[in-house]
């Protein structure tokens, strides 16, 4: 599976895409970001949106420059991380 990480404002969308980098459905991920920049810190969990994504909202706007690592859970319980 890949991921696409978008964030705007202070919304985190994860667009799951299968191995051809196109739309796979996203039921039975979950998945939830943490949102670090200076010393603040957020968990945010993503939930279902749609068919091939999920979504978070953070408290605030995601400030430039953020780490953002990601967890992702799929329906088998695998998982896997990485930091953007």
């Amino acid at each position: 599976v890949h991921a696409e990480l978008v964030m705007a404002g202070n919304t985190v969308t994860l667009n799951i895409l299968d191995e051809n980098n196109r739309p796979a459905a996203a039921k039975g991920f979950s998945g939830s970001v943490l949102i670090v920049s200076g010393s603040a810190r957020e968990s945010v969990p993503l939930a279902a949106s749609g068919d091939n994504a999920l979504k978070g909202e953070a408290r605030s706007a995601i400030p430039a420059g953020a780490t953002v690592t990601l967890v992702l859970k799929n329906a088998t319980g695998k998982s896997g991380q990485v930091k953007f």
